[in-house]
């Protein structure tokens, strides 16, 4: 069998899941891995095939997506022709994490395109949903990667094809620990304004991790690193609490740390807001923003102690058996929305 497995590398919470899901792929015939988008920062321990431009969000400096650089580096001629060129039905499979070249490459080819993200979940009508109607952010969430078949990942097993998280080896090996500071990754923010409101909370000692800085750097009680992937991990299962955007990787893996986390959606990301919701059912502190009207909330964070339990068992080999047990002989069928494919779910 012949797979091929695409990852949107917006953010790395896709990648990191990545790590696992690919070995497991391998089990069942050769595959190759596509990546677009240009804001992803792991290193990956598998050959990449495909490297491509894809249709990426570019993270902003103060709590949401840059609409203005999105809109400067998005090309549709080159995305189109992405798309056209990418030949898939030279494979058996095809799994899209949230990626639009592959997903909308298999809808032109009327291809089979399987879908294994936690996009997918945010849209389930089990899942919790913001209070905000945000119809122009649904609807970007329901066609930015079309697909054929659904399974999702959430912070709660929704219904047979609604997973939970997948937790990476690494994650899985760490030695936890409570050091006393508070790990901070808020990549839509620019390192003078976190600086300036965590400054605030002088009891604490901030650890941030930073997309936007070079070089490490220190203001009072907040130290600041560029995103370095080890110390990261380290530090997040060092910490006492994680003060962090709602992507679904950085926050899966907190829970199952067990570290008590603050929130903020990333703006103008319905997904983000989607997770938030779920995280905030479960909990989870949920905030709006990094602003002086919020210190209040922060300040009862940081002395409370508001761990949730989590049971995240290690899965991947038995969703990947399933897709394959489903769908190994399914290549060609008509393209079906996403609601469609869970009113048959159910």
């Amino acid at each position: 069998m012949k797979i091929l497995y695409a990852i949107q590398a917006t953010g790395n919470g896709h990648l990191t899941r990545a790590m696992d899901i690919v070995p497991a792929l391998k089990k069942y015939g050769e595959t190759d891995v596509l990546l677009s988008g240009i804001q992803a920062d792991l290193p990956l321990p598998f050959e990449v095939k495909y490297r491509l431009q894809g249709l990426s969000f570019i993270f902003g400096k103060t709590g949401g997506i840059n609409v203005w650089q999105t809109y400067l580096r998005m090309n549709s001629l080159r995305l189109l022709k992405e798309i056209r060129s990418l030949n898939v039905e030279q494979y058996d499979m095809v799994i899209s994490d949230f990626e639009p070249v592959s997903s909308w490459a298999c809808l032109m080819a009327k291809r089979t395109c399987i879908g294994l993200s936690n996009q997918i979940a945010t849209l389930h009508p089990l899942a919790p949903k913001p209070k905000s109607n945000d119809l122009l952010g649904k609807m970007v969430l329901d066609h930015y990667a079309p697909t054929t078949v659904n399974y999702g990942f959430h912070y709660k097993r929704l219904d047979k094809n609604i997973f939970t998280p997948v937790i990476r080896k690494e994650i899985r090996e760490q030695q936890v620990s409570n050091e006393g500071h508070f790990t901070v990754y808020l990549p839509s923010y620019d390192d003078d304004r976190i600086s300036k409101h965590l400054t605030r909370f002088k009891k604490c000692e901030w650890q941030v991790f930073s997309k936007h800085c070079k070089k490490k750097h220190r203001e009072k009680n907040v130290r600041v690193w560029p995103l370095e992937h080890e110390r990261f991990v380290k530090s997040l299962a060092s910490c006492e609490g994680i003060l962090c955007n709602a992507g679904f990787g950085t926050t899966s893996e907190a829970l199952f740390l067990n570290k008590k986390m603050l929130v903020i959606p990333m703006k103008m990301q319905y997904e983000q807001h989607c997770n938030a919701a779920m995280l905030k059912s479960m909990g989870v502190k949920v905030i709006k923003s990094l602003k002086k009207k919020h210190y209040e909330k922060i300040n009862d964070w940081i002395d409370r102690k508001s761990m949730i339990e989590v049971n995240y068992p290690d899965h991947v080999q038995e969703i990947i058996a399933t897709i394959m047990e489903n769908h190994h002989t399914e290549k060609a069928v008509p393209y079906v929305s996403r609601h469609t494919e869970y009113r048959l779910f159910r």
